[in-house]
């Protein structure tokens, strides 16, 4: 392992720290849980918890302010607020729905639960900038991972729901208004910028391997779990057993600084630290004088020799501006290279992203919002089944979305949204099939859904650093996940919500304001999929049209199976 001058450590220790602030991250996808708590303790209607739900996902994707930060703050205090609202947001729900405080007014929650999983944008953002910056030459691989990792926590956190808690609602928020500043304060001085590395490691690929095959068994360990305690209900001592066995496996991505320490590689004359990260090529040095990873600033520095005709020109352009014979202007920034936020808004291919992102999600999060009264409406009662399926599926389509776009795009140079087009073409066959409430569909529904959601979120991340670069990455990415809560506004609140209450009210018998009645059978939701399905639809030929445009850029990036690290931050502006 090589030991950088100044102290600094390699990036895997903060990848594998990062692992369990992704987890923590997840707490937003744990809303099913607790949501018929608070319909039946609270006397909320259907209408009411679905604005919950919106509530939850602008929370989660309300991202422009950590990701504006990240830029002029170190991870630790990101992650810091971060814990911070997660402990006063779920702390002032648990006061309510233990009815230790009451009749608190319904807008005061709604604002804790933005609050609260808001933190989910907070250490989200912390990790992920920080990481995609340290590996930038393993972008969908390590998006793949986080974003995994976190679509994986709604089953953690349904097993410690399920094993520990003995499914109390209760004692579950107050478990996340504790446990998540706990681990917040435990990993925050872990995750934070090293010198990147440059992907020439031939034992980079065998650690990244390792990383996902070890989630992977997490992932099928938390499936199997879960499905046996809900066949039948383990003793106290196996569940606390079976809550370890899962811990061990969430620190398994740590044996790979472990085993770089205790068996560090030979480091030939011509590999020395001193030439790998001593030179001007792999450092930059700030207006302060510190060293700052120089590919946190650029993502295409050398890609501008694509753009020029000729080597020779290019000196002389440079000589005359040199002796001012020529006056330097400043260009706009073309795709692969670094977009201000400004710049990159007047785009089209920005708004062909957040559009064709839009409809994956935010469709797809309507299902998750109403998971709930979906199982209930067709006859399935068991919410932690159904939301321990769609995590399972979420984390496959998370991790296997950043692996299988980085393989085509290195060996093919495929643009990676032809899976989101493939994605949103199952996701409204799915939507057909939760329409008709066909008999035995509803887990095959879930799963699919589940990794067709997972797909759209870890393919969206790297597209977006490859189109507009890696220095305002965060701010662009928490851009992108608006398209979540104005997804969760439109299908799931202003749609779902009163649809569901007005076939409710129609089966009762009763006003429409009813609280605390459920609905049965496929009408509950059947006008909502259908709609949902014309959306997809919609989506589908956008995502086609972007993939035909951005085509070129990738054949660009990554022209002879690799991407081209950026040499010089200047290049781009």
């Amino acid at each position: 392992m090589l030991r950088l001058k100044g102290g600094s450590r390699p990036p895997w220790v903060g990848l594998g720290a990062s692992v369990w602030v992704q987890i923590a991250s997840g707490n937003s996808f744990t809303f099913p849980l607790y949501s018929r708590s608070l319909k039946l303790v609270l006397g909320f209607n259907q209408r009411q918890v679905t604005l919950l739900g919106v509530a939850n996902d602008i929370g989660e994707n309300f991202g422009l302010i950590p990701g504006i930060a990240c830029n002029k703050f170190p991870p630790w205090l990101i992650l810091l607020v971060g814990s911070l609202c997660s402990f006063f947001g779920y702390g002032l729900l648990w006061l309510s729905i233990s009815e230790t405080l009451h009749n608190l007014p319904y807008l005061l929650l709604w604002f804790a639960l933005v609050i609260a999983t808001n933190s989910s944008a907070w250490l989200t953002t912390s990790v992920l900038v920080t990481n995609m910056r340290n590996f930038p030459a393993s972008r969908g691989a390590v998006a793949g991972i986080l974003k995994g990792y976190g679509g994986l926590s709604a089953a953690v956190f349904t097993s410690i729901y399920s094993l520990v808690l003995d499914n109390s609602s209760s004692n579950f928020l107050l478990f996340l208004a504790i446990g998540i500043p706990v681990v917040c304060f435990s990993m925050m001085f872990l995750v934070r910028p090293c010198t990147p590395a440059t992907g020439d490691d031939p034992a980079e690929n065998y650690h990244f391997l390792f990383i996902q095959g070890s989630s992977v068994v997490l992932g099928v360990y938390l499936l199997v779990t879960t499905i046996l305690a809900n066949i039948r209900p383990f003793r106290v001592e196996v569940s606390y057993i079976l809550v370890v066995v899962m811990i061990l496996l969430l620190m398994a991505p740590l044996a790979v600084p472990i085993k770089m320490t205790l068996c560090p590689r030979n480091v030939s004359k011509s590999d020395s630290p001193e030439q790998q990260v001593g030179s001007s090529d792999s450092l930059n040095q700030d207006k302060d004088g510190n060293t700052q990873p120089l590919l946190a600033s650029s993502s295409a520095g050398t890609l501008g020799s694509f753009y020029d005709q000729d080597d020779s020109s290019e000196a002389s352009m440079l000589l005359a501006i040199g002796e001012g014979a020529v006056k330097q202007k400043k260009r706009k920034p073309k795709r692969g290279e670094d977009f201000k936020f400004t710049e990159a808004i007047i785009k089209a291919d920005f708004w062909l992203l957040f559009l064709v992102f839009f409809v994956g999600v935010g469709t797809g999060v309507t299902v998750l919002n109403n998971l709930a009264q979906i199982g209930i409406a067709q006859g399935e009662e068991d919410t932690t089944t159904l939301l321990s399926i769609f995590s399972f599926c979420n984390f496959v389509g998370r991790l296997g979305g950043g692996v299988v776009s980085e393989h085509f795009v290195r060996t093919k140079t495929i643009p990676r949204t032809v899976w989101m087009t493939c994605t949103q073409i199952i996701m409204l066959i799915v939507y057909l099939l939760f329409a008709y409430a066909i008999n035995g569909s509803l887990y095959p529904a879930v799963a699919l859904l589940g990794v067709c959601y997972g797909v759209q979120v870890s393919v969206m991340l790297p597209t977006v650093s490859e189109l507009f670069g890696l220095k305002h990455f965060g701010l662009l990415g928490s851009f992108m996940s608006l398209g979540n809560p104005i997804g969760a506004f439109l299908f799931s609140a202003l749609l779902a919500g009163s649809i569901y209450d007005k076939e409710a009210a129609k089966q009762h018998g009763i006003g429409l304001l009813a609280s605390g009645v459920s609905c049965v059978g496929p009408n509950c939701f059947q006008l909502t999929f259908f709609i949902l399905a014309g959306v997809c639809a919609a989506g589908i030929i956008l995502s086609i049209v972007l993939t035909l445009r951005i085509k070129p850029v990738y054949q660009m990036l990554y022209a002879g199976g690799s991407f081209r690290l950026p040499q010089t931050s200047s290049s781009s502006h």
